[in-house]
């Protein structure tokens, strides 16, 4: 049977963030049960049309903790319903502070759910709100003791970093902050650069001069506390912008890093099966219609061409360089016949040569300097 790891689209949001730019939806409540039948129904459609076994879920958003708990609920009864959980090794959901209560968290634990991310992003809460956050320091606090209350260990915490006047100090605050909290620190830490995305509020307001983003080099300064800060503190860094503490990274982005196939449900949700990439339309409107016409295939906006050889090559490399062990030369050699060392040799050369890449007995992966300047990295396999 086809293993898969299973994303799962929310895209309700209380407010938006002044930097996202991804498919979500501010004060629209109207439609969330609607939206809810219309996602069970995709579901089913392929679940009864393929003999699949789910490796992981990861519900994300949008933020999926703006929906009743009892929407998760009918979402992960499905599953059980369908028997389709025997094998699901991690079973995440994103969770805003500001959004849940002591009784939403339990209901997610009660539902099956191992694995929870919560968005903090800073503990400075004029941070919070000069980047369009609902919430405050003190929020966060109190969803991090109902997780840990209804007996979640698994508990992923977002920080960001190169925010509007944003210092060292600051940054340092935060992480002191989070491996101090009162029961535990959480097991796994992501880290994200503020990164201005075009037609957003955050970019709108840089260009009129009302907020200032910290430059390059003291953002760079900052990644690289924040990886000495958490290294020193027990967390393995396995992914350029994900900490985790052994035996705790996110298998479901881990295998996505790693190319394995998963499936996406919901508005604008992607997917990557056969060595095909296809996604679902962005358009709330069109999903819903389609979904209760059972027009499923009318969602998929992206052609499903699949790539020559060299191309999944290209993307292999791309996208495992984003790993902090790298690319392992065997698993290239089986996958694809060949290996990279030849098929990549001039690109190879010239970003060892560069200081930007190193090859480690069955390795290949960024050097120090290369985690600086990744892009420079992955723009010689696109």
């Amino acid at each position: 049977m086809k293993e898969l790891g299973l994303y799962i689209h929310i895209p309700f949001c209380k407010q938006k963030c002044y930097y996202c730019d991804f498919v979500s939806y501010a004060k629209n409540e109207k439609f969330f049960e609607r939206y809810i039948e219309a996602l069970l129904e995709e579901m089913n459609n392929f679940f009864d049309n393929n003999d699949v076994e789910i490796k992981t879920i990861y519900i994300g958003g949008g933020t999926p903790s703006i929906i009743d708990a009892k929407y998760i609920e009918k979402i992960m009864n499905f599953f059980k319903e369908k028997d389709l959980l025997k094998k699901t090794k991690e079973i995440t959901i994103e969770v805003n502070p500001g959004t849940v209560d002591e009784e939403k968290i339990k209901c997610y634990k009660k539902a099956g759910i191992n694995r929870l991310s919560i968005g903090l992003q800073s503990t400075d809460d004029n941070m919070l709100k000069k980047i369009g956050r609902i919430h405050c320091y003190k929020d966060f606090l109190n969803t991090y003791k109902f997780a840990k209350e209804a007996g979640f260990d698994n508990i992923n915490v977002d920080i960001m970093i190169g925010l509007p006047k944003q210092k060292i100090s600051d940054v340092k605050n935060t992480l002191e902050k989070i491996i101090n909290l009162e029961s535990e620190p959480p097991k796994h830490i992501s880290v994200y650069s503020l990164i201005v995305e075009e037609n957003t509020p955050i970019e709108k307001m840089i260009n009129e001069g009302t907020l200032e983003l910290p430059n390059e080099e003291n953002e760079r300064n900052m990644y690289w506390y924040v990886k000495n800060f958490l290294e020193l503190n027990g967390y393995n860094h396995y992914e350029i912008s994900n900490f985790a503490k052994d035996g705790y990274e996110s298998i479901h982005n881990s295998d996505c890093w790693k190319q394995k196939e998963y499936i996406g449900f919901g508005v604008a949700a992607h997917s990557f099966i056969d060595d095909v990439r296809f996604g679902n339309t962005s358009n709330l409107d069109e999903y819903l219609r389609n979904c209760e016409n059972k027009d499923f295939e009318d969602n998929r906006i992206i052609d499903e061409v699949e790539k020559d050889l060299f191309s999944k090559e290209q993307e292999f490399m791309l996208v495992g360089l984003r790993m902090i062990d790298g690319v392992s030369i065997q698993e290239f050699k089986n996958k694809f016949g060949e290996n990279p060392i030849f098929v990549f040799k001039s690109e190879l050369s010239k970003l060892v040569e560069d200081g930007l890449l190193m090859v480690d007995f069955d390795r290949i992966k960024l050097t120090n300097r290369g985690l600086d300047l990744a892009n420079l990295v992955w723009e010689e396999f696109v």
